[in-house]
């Protein structure tokens, strides 16, 4: 089932992520594939994400659909202006490409070219507006195309952003824009993820838009102190000193992983679950087996 078809119905949906190489290895891609091949929705491919230039989002979506796996091409406002942007849209599209994540991406300063120019000609919530005129068949010109692409749009959200109402104001901009997916940053504060949840679903947005909530399985105690060094993301302390004390901290990332998805797929307004393995992609088989996703996913959304 199509991602757009899985979104219209009442099943809980499942996507992934790859992180594309820092090479022209194709294979790479292709052998990330398999651990996400019949088990997910559809995947995530991200665009140079952290500012750090990689294979593009578009060539590795399209081997992605080559092998099988339905992707979903990731979009950053930092890279092209809007007639670079209009263009790779176009490209995509006739490659086959109908999944896009619009995002206005990480300043250059944080990757390892910190003297790259930063273009954001548009923001995320106008590459989401642009992209819904050309589904209308329409450039942001106003030139009227012969043939018109067909993308399902989705943005991101960061719940525990702050302050929390103009990261709802937000996310209502993106929505009325043409969002039809919402993915969120990765969770690891559940009280402070339900208070920006109960909100979004007050405001109606969760009516609007389908929320697929975050999942970051965490591998090293390392990769707890990255993450508590990304902008918005809050790791509730017990998980933190879970990690630290853990015998097997891998083991144990997985195990928070799943409680998290547990209590998420619970939520009135979560839609589905967005796991993203950085650089770990071969646990995405390990971790819903442990998770029961199969068994989870008989069962109709909160």
């Amino acid at each position: 089932m199509a991602l757009k078809e899985k979104i219209d119905s009442k099943q809980l949906i499942l996507c992934g992520e790859i992180s594309p190489p820092q090479s022209c290895d194709g294979d790479v891609i292709r052998e990330k594939a398999r651990y996400f091949k019949g088990l997910v929705d559809a995947v995530n491919i991200t665009d140079n994400q952290t500012a750090i230039a990689r294979l593009s989002s578009i060539a590795s979506a399209k081997i992605l659909l080559d092998e099988g796996v339905e992707p979903i091409m990731q979009m950053t406002c930092r890279d092209r202006n809007r007639l670079a942007m209009q263009s790779d849209l176009l490209g995509a599209a006739a490659l086959g490409l109908r999944n896009l994540l619009c995002v206005t991406g990480d300043y250059p300063t944080f990757g390892d070219q910190p003297e790259a120019k930063g273009v954001f000609d548009l923001d995320s919530i106008q590459l989401i507006a642009a992209a819904s005129h050309m589904n209308q068949g329409l450039l942001l010109s106003g030139h009227e195309m012969k043939k018109a692409p067909d993308f399902l749009i989705g943005a991101a959200a960061n719940p525990c952003g702050q302050p929390m109402e103009m990261r709802l104001i937000r996310l209502h901009k993106k929505i009325q824009a043409g969002a039809r997916f919402i993915q969120t940053q990765a969770v690891f504060d559940l009280e402070l993820f339900s208070r920006w949840l109960q909100q979004a679903v007050a405001w109606g947005l969760t009516e609007k838009a389908v929320i697929l909530a975050g999942v970051l399985p965490l591998k090293s105690v390392k990769a707890v102190r990255h993450m508590q060094q990304v902008p918005g993301v809050r790791i509730d302390e017990g998980y933190v000193h879970r990690m630290q004390q853990a015998n097997d901290p891998q083991e144990e990332g997985v195990k928070i992983a799943v409680e998290i998805i547990h209590a998420l797929v619970r939520m009135k307004g979560v839609a589905g679950i967005h796991l993203m393995p950085v650089m770990w992609e071969s646990i995405t088989p390990i971790l819903l087996r442990e998770a029961g996703w199969t068994t989870l996913n008989q069962g109709e959304r909160p």
